[in-house]
């Protein structure tokens, strides 16, 4: 089977730089599209509410997207390793774009509810796709810069998406961040379409593990509505908490069967089973559970304890975004020239670790620059590990199995988010920070610091096994152009 598909990507067509660059633009606006519907919606959220109704159900219209964005992801990658990138990718954006007709066009809450979740299964294979695509077309010597353009994808996402959604939302009309979607979504179509076709299929005579697939996004579905709902809708240690990480936990547990007993699993368990893979992708959700959870939180600690204005806060939070692309840019361009390339990351890990102590320790009397100071340089460490993790897992594997590993790895990332906004959640409501019936902190008066000083504590902790996890991680030396045939696993 190697020999073939060795002999397949022999076969495929030469595709010149020009191709592979439409490619790699196309790819990474239609990635925009799923990260600009993770943060355009939150400012009309007021909006629809007052258009729709029942505003009980507004968090439905975050959620929704986010437990199918984050359960299809691994389902992409292993589909387009069978099936191939260019149909996979049309098929991911044709549902997004499906999921935004809907939501534009919704009457009520409920069908709009069900367009988040239809955009959400297109926007999950997105993320995982654009990753994908660059890992077939850059050897991973110098895959790694290409890190960079996806950090700066996510960082107009998060400056333009709550831009456009307050300037749609207050002066036009709230169905136009659903409507902006359609002419992105079709000019990324036109501009992969044609140099797609060059691209191989890696893994062809194989097939997808349907019920494998079934089981994977139920379990991952009832986790993420327990993390979701935990500590805001429901106390954590509440019946209906409980059921739902027990039903999860069952449902993990047979597709850990499934992966056993299946002739050809969702997930390769040679994948699983690659200390590299395993390593990368572990490293990734830790990080992500410190970053994210941080986040949710740094724009209440600003207002509360610094005194930042609404307004001013989003501005401060600029330094934690900037100094993430900064890092994963610099990163991308050290790779190359270190043997030991994911010493890279452990000393930005290092630094994050260094910095959000700091942070916790000066928490209740710090000043705006020392904040802003602080959490640049916490970006900049933690912004090295995304090229690192990344390149190191789609090394360690052959094409065949790219698209899975990477999968993975954006379903780790997913979920490790959304399990360190439950952690610090749990962290503030234990320390007397009052949340919101959304689960997303208010502005407050604090007569203390503590509920911060313990946040930003817990986020080093959390970083302290992602360290050890890298320093863990074995090394492969990085291939280059003519070395694309990888082995299946790496030794």
């Amino acid at each position: 089977m190697d020999q073939t598909v060795e002999t397949m990507a022999q076969k495929a067509a030469p595709m010149s730089e020009s191709e592979k660059n439409a490619i790699i633009g196309g790819v990474l606006l239609s990635m925009l599209l799923a990260a600009l519907d993770q943060t355009i919606v939150a400012p009309a959220l007021p909006t629809i509410a007052l258009a729709l109704g029942y505003a009980e159900y507004l968090p439905w219209i975050v959620t929704g997207y986010l437990l199918t964005a984050t359960a299809m992801a691994p389902l992409y990658g292993r589909i387009s390793d069978v099936y191939g990138r260019r149909s996979v990718i049309y098929a991911a954006i044709m549902v997004f774009l499906l999921g935004s007709l809907v939501s534009a066009l919704a009457p009520n809450m409920l069908v709009l509810v069900i367009g988040r979740a239809i955009q959400g299964a297109g926007g999950g294979g997105l993320f995982a796709l654009a990753q994908t695509v660059i890992g077939d077309l850059v050897p991973p010597r110098e895959r790694a810069r290409y890190s960079a353009w996806i950090s700066g994808t996510w960082a107009v996402a998060s400056v333009a998406g709550p831009l456009l959604g307050g300037v749609f939302a207050e002066h036009l009309h709230w169905s136009l961040i659903f409507w902006i979607n359609l002419p992105i979504g079709f000019l990324a179509m036109a501009i992969i379409n044609n140099p797609l076709k060059k691209l191989p299929i890696a893994a062809k005579n194989h097939r997808i593990d349907g019920l494998g697939a079934v089981l994977l996004v139920i379990a991952t579905s009832l986790l993420l509505l327990a993390l979701n709902w935990g500590g805001s809708a429901y106390p954590w240690f509440s019946r209906e908490i409980l059921a739902l990480v027990a039903c999860s936990a069952v449902f993990w547990a047979f597709f850990a069967l499934r992966l056993l007993k299946a002739a050809e699993p969702l997930i390769s368990l040679d994948v699983l089973g690659n200390p590299i893979v395993l390593a990368g992708t572990l490293s990734m959700f830790l990080l992500q559970a410190a970053n994210i959870g941080a986040s949710v939180y740094l724009p209440v600690y600003l207002q509360s304890i610094v005194g930042l204005s609404v307004s001013e806060s989003g501005m401060a939070m600029l330094g934690l975004l900037l100094g993430t692309v900064a890092g994963a840019t610099l990163s991308g361009r050290l790779i190359p020239r270190f043997v030991h390339y994911k010493r890279i990351a452990m000393i930005g890990v290092s630094l994050a670790i260094v910095c959000v102590g700091v942070l916790s320790a000066i928490a209740g009397h710090a000043s705006r620059l020392e904040v802003l100071i602080l959490t640049t340089l916490t970006g900049l460490g933690s912004g090295t590990t995304f090229p690192v993790a990344t390149v190191s897992v789609q090394n360690a594997v052959d094409r065949a199995h790219l698209g899975v590993a990477t999968g993975v790895l954006t379903f780790l990332r997913t979920l490790g988010g959304a399990l360190g906004v439950a952690i610090l959640g749990a962290v503030a409501l234990g320390y007397g920070l009052p949340l919101s019936s959304e689960g997303a902190a208010t502005r407050i008066e604090l007569s203390s610091a503590l509920p911060f000083v313990m946040i930003f504590l817990t986020t080093g902790i959390t970083l302290v096994p992602a360290l050890i996890v890298l320093a863990l991680m074995p090394e492969k030396e990085l291939r280059g152009r003519d070395e694309h045939a990888a082995p299946v696993l790496a030794e």
